[in-house]
């Protein structure tokens, strides 16, 4: 009987799954059932019974069979694969932005301030320090930027709305958790369908950002504390719950989801992760729990 299941997948805009590729994943794998395209050319299931009890390695043996073919590999239990509980990061994950980043741009300073997040997003420097550092440096600016940084500056992940549509559709509660801050969260949730979303308030004075944030500050451990507190008030397993982000500060809910995925991450944070999803867009997050192209909400 098998008890696990590979998912192939590639990015939608460049189909790169085909037969050749099915018969090289399928080859690697002991007691596998014949593959089951979700999408043709984009994902596909196989079913196995795993030979060593380490996903990550069977996911990467899987890797190395189809060389450099642009295929995000999965490997998981099939038990409990639909999950009912999805907390999401915002920046460069559910929108192809930071928003701190896309501010700084404003007062002239992008440059400095990204290079701060990349180094806070590799899990380099602490996130709370280097979050007050970025934001001391917005001080002075109107707080009516945001509104134009939204409309001008932020997209949207492709597969954002139909991954948490159909998670919707299928009953699960879906929450947006970002260490930026709510002056986005709430507008970018709202874009997207997210039931809840958390993140930090900037401090505004007449208008204006003050250049500080309020404290406590939302990072890595709030992140985690999130999702075990909506899956305590859910009622649900841990192996109930799906997580994705790409920066260190998203780590520690990752890796204490049922599925923790890392979309196009930081190097620490793609190897840490249970899953990694390197060339698909949102709607991996759909293959992968096993939703076909046609039970897309």
């Amino acid at each position: 009987m098998t008890t696990h299941v590979v998912t192939l997948i590639s990015n939608p805009a460049q189909p790169a799954l085909d037969g050749a590729t099915l018969a090289a994943a399928h080859g690697t794998l002991p007691d596998a059932t014949n593959p089951r395209w979700l999408d043709a050319g984009i994902a596909a299931d196989i079913l196995f019974t795993p030979d060593i009890a380490d996903d990550k390695a069977i996911a990467q043996r899987i890797r190395a069979a189809l060389g450099a073919a642009p295929i995000d590999v999965i490997v998981q239990p099939l038990a409990a694969r639909a999950k009912r509980l999805f907390v999401a990061d915002m920046d460069s994950t559910m929108i192809g932005q930071e928003c701190v980043d896309e501010l700084a741009a404003y007062a002239g300073l992008k440059a400095h301030v990204a290079a701060i997040t990349e180094r806070a997003m590799r899990g380099e420097i602490d996130f709370e320090p280097a979050l007050r550092e970025r934001v001391a440096l917005l001080a002075g600016l109107p707080v009516a930027v945001v509104d134009e940084v939204i409309a001008k500056r932020i997209t949207l992940t492709p597969g954002a709305r139909a991954l948490v549509a159909t998670m919707h559709s299928n009953g699960a509660y879906t929450c947006l958790v970002s260490g930026g801050f709510t002056l986005f969260t709430g507008r970018i949730a709202a874009m997207i369908g997210f039931d809840a979303h958390r993140g930090n308030t900037l401090l505004v004075e007449g208008g204006k950002l003050t250049g500080k944030v309020s404290e406590p500050i939302l990072g890595r451990e709030a992140k985690l504390a999130t999702l075990l507190e909506l899956r305590d008030r859910l009622g649900l397993a841990a192996a109930d719950t799906l997580a994705v982000g790409d920066g260190a500060n998203d780590l520690a809910m990752i890796e204490a989801a049922g599925l923790g995925v890392a979309y196009h991450a930081k190097p620490k944070v793609a190897a840490a992760a249970h899953a990694r999803v390197d060339h698909g867009d949102l709607t991996a997050l759909l293959y992968l729990q096993g939703y076909a192209r046609d039970a897309f909400a």
